[in-house]
């Protein structure tokens, strides 16, 4: 399938049909994959990937699925590149255009990825930012699919900060045709610009309060607190005990209720080991899935 954007820096980008369609091709390439390969659909083709935050999750991901296309991915840090030096974004987005069919960036500020996609004459793909997280979300998504088999009506809980993930796990929400609960402390609520968005297409609900959020839940979501800002005693103690997800909460939702992170964990903090690595937990299922929908993505955006 092809994108009509250019670009993926958020799923406002997409549609309804393309966010559900990039999750079934998902599915699709997960089966073809284990069936013996994949199509070196991206044969000859090249993505730039630059990261000024750690990533395991995502350069492997991105990486691999390249390799398993046909494709080639080059792995650049931000520190040895000229950017260190004082390069504009607008001069590396123009060069690395010459040199690669796609960009893929891992940023701290997410107005760095709206500056390098102006100025970047091929697809530019938010591996994070600080303000959204879309490609954690279509695997999430495919996650929920392949557990759930249906992703329209279902009830989505999200415990913890409203963060970068939990913004795009709204708009997720909104083109799956997915209710979603929210339930952060006071002052940690997502994006206003995001729910308001969100809510023209599905429910969504903020409260402050676990049990709530989780009542009748299909899927439980939780990351860590400290994805974005630095975790000290004070932050920490905004959200412990009140918003840990343990055996107590799951216990709120339905009975097959699914429970999702995107890692990495820090149990005993968002998430009790028994939860986790309990049977509930779809976790690795999910990091799996970084792979399959990357490549997805990936062939939708490089055009032969």
């Amino acid at each position: 399938m092809k994108l009509k954007t250019k670009n993926l820096l958020t799923l406002a980008e997409l549609s309804s049909k393309e966010f559900v369609g990039l999750i079934d091709e998902s599915i699709k390439l997960k089966k073809e994959l284990k069936k013996g390969g994949n199509k070196p659909v991206l044969k000859n083709k090249t993505l730039t990937m630059i990261f000024q935050k750690p990533s395991t999750r995502t350069r492997v991901s991105f990486e691999i699925g390249m390799y398993q296309l046909g494709g080639h991915a080059v792995n650049l840090s931000s520190n040895e590149m000229q950017l260190s030096r004082g390069e504009s974004i607008e001069d590396t987005a123009k060069t690395l255009s010459r040199y690669s069919n796609c960009i893929m960036a891992r940023v701290y500020d997410h107005k760095l990825l709206e500056t390098l996609s102006e100025h970047a004459s091929v697809p530019v793909i938010n591996g994070l930012s600080d303000t959204f997280h879309p490609c954690q979300i279509l695997a999430d998504f495919m996650t929920i699919k392949e557990k759930k088999k249906k992703l329209k009506g279902l009830k989505i809980a999200w415990i913890g900060d409203g963060n970068n993930v939990c913004n795009s796990m709204i708009y997720g929400a909104a083109l799956a045709g997915a209710k979603i609960s929210i339930a952060t402390p006071k002052g940690f609520e997502p994006n206003k610009t995001v729910v308001t968005q969100a809510k023209k297409s599905t429910t969504v609900e903020l409260t402050t309060d676990p049990y709530t959020a989780s009542k009748n839940a299909d899927v439980i979501v939780a990351d860590t607190f400290s994805s974005i800002h630095n975790l000290d005693k004070k932050r920490l103690q905004k959200f412990l005990p009140k918003y840990q997800v343990n055996d107590k909460l799951m216990k709120s939702a339905k009975k097959d209720a699914i429970f999702l992170h995107c890692l990495p964990a820090k149990r005993g903090q968002e998430v009790t080991a028994s939860v986790i690595d309990g049977p509930q937990s779809v976790v690795w299922d999910e990091a799996e899935n970084r792979l399959h929908t990357q490549k997805s993505l990936l062939a939708a955006l490089i055009h032969a």
